[in-house]
């Protein structure tokens, strides 16, 4: 295995960091006071900072595909996607590499027929619209995926849609114009042939956005996380996304990539934590002395340290295995980055909002909102406790009598 970035990712690398000093960084309070002015309308500064970005050639950089996107390997995008996690709220939009659209676009790209990536990826690839990913159900467990029970019924030419989906992250944005569906069109089949994945329209009759929803207080306008409720949807059988009965397989192909992408940002956000507890350390005097002379403080730097190197360390791994075996192949790794990284970032995170004492729980330091966003990543896109059990399942095989 060798980790040394190449010489484009070298480049890109210099380039993002520039881009992150001159314009996202200080367009954070920009955009929180545009947001503050109206939550669900797209702040000005989001399309300013997309411009840029486009003008220096930092844009679909998640795509392998270059007939699409950058046509990077998942190695050499890690290091660009940490870059990026430093500012999760504005550097992936800016971009145009912010979950989900990222997931949305690679399924079209795979799965999505001539007529389907006319009208929805290619706008996506602009950066023209937004997109959602409807899979999550507040009636069942969705970590057990076989579960889910939004009913498609074929009624001749058109698919029936019934159901209610939840943390359908995008579906408040004012560009989100299209969500990807999944539900059961053969509840009677196998159990991981029974779903299916439909395009619908955001403007389609039947689509209602019950409310948004917060993450510890936090509702993350204009992006947003949707209840959406489905009745009596109609959208014409073109609308499907690969074959009936595909859906489980699409989904698993969407969120291999989809999973890593998350741990290579959250290692952005630890690092910037892990900076800002330096600094804290260094400014602030208790008992006589600064905190970077007490040695409680200095463990906890050292353990964060020691902890987001042995974290990047498995995401390159996971990386390089997914570019040379394939993501099956490198299933086992991806479930176990899951676990171990957003449980690195809440760690770093956590020493740092202590080191900052009451400013670290209140909004004018970002490590409040990181904290949120990374709890939420152990259960999102699968909990801790699933993949446990499939990195625990492999160990044991070896060793079955």
């Amino acid at each position: 295995m060798d980790f040394e970035p190449s010489a484009r990712t070298t480049e890109l690398q210099e380039q993002l960091t520039d881009f992150m000093e001159s314009h996202v960084y200080p367009a954070e309070p920009v955009f929180r006071e545009q947001v503050a002015a109206d939550r669900w309308a797209k702040p000005a500064i989001i399309d300013e900072l997309k411009a840029e970005a486009r003008r220096r050639g930092l844009w679909n950089l998640f795509l392998p595909d270059d007939e699409y996107g950058a046509g990077l390997t998942n190695l050499e995008y890690a290091p660009l996607a940490e870059i990026m996690g430093r500012s999760l709220m504005l550097a992936p939009t800016a971009t145009n590499c912010a979950a989900p659209d990222t997931g949305n676009m690679e399924i079209l790209a795979m799965f999505g027929t001539p007529e389907q990536k006319a009208r929805w990826l290619e706008p996506l690839l602009e950066g023209e619209i937004r997109s959602a990913f409807g899979m999550t159900e507040p009636d069942v467990a969705s970590s057990d995926a076989t579960n889910i029970g939004t009913s498609i019924v074929r009624d001749g030419d058109d698919y029936v849609i019934n159901g209610r989906k939840w943390w359908t992250s995008g579906g408040m944005h004012p560009d989100c114009k299209i969500m990807i569906v999944m539900g059961k069109t053969d509840p009677s089949g196998p159990p991981h042939q029974q779903q299916s994945m439909v395009l619908v329209p955001m403007d389609a009759p039947g689509v209602t956005i019950v409310r948004p929803l917060t993450v510890y207080g936090y509702d993350d306008a204009p992006h947003g996380h949707a209840e959406v409720d489905l009745q009596d949807v109609r959208v014409p059988v073109t609308n499907l996304l690969g074959e009936e009965g595909s859906g489980f397989a699409i989904a698993q192909a969407r969120l291999g990539p989809g999973r890593i992408h998350h741990c290579m940002r959250l290692l952005g956000m630890a690092e910037r934590a892990l900076e800002a507890m330096c600094v804290r350390a260094h400014e602030r005097i208790a008992f006589g002395k600064p905190l970077a002379d007490q040695g409680v403080v200095q463990e906890w730097i050292a353990d964060s340290r020691i902890e987001i190197e042995q974290a990047r360390l498995l995401v390159l791994k996971t990386a390089w295995l997914m570019d040379t075996v394939g993501n099956k192949g490198a299933r086992i790794e991806v479930s176990a980055i899951k676990v171990a990284v957003p449980n690195v970032a809440l760690n770093v995170l956590d020493r740092a909002v202590q080191a900052h004492g009451g400013a670290g729980v209140n909004d004018d330091f970002p490590l409040a909102e990181m904290w949120a966003q990374a709890r939420t990543l152990r259960i999102a896109d699968g909990p801790d406790e699933v993949h446990r059990r499939s990195v625990a399942r492999r160990e044991l095989r070896k060793y079955m009598p």
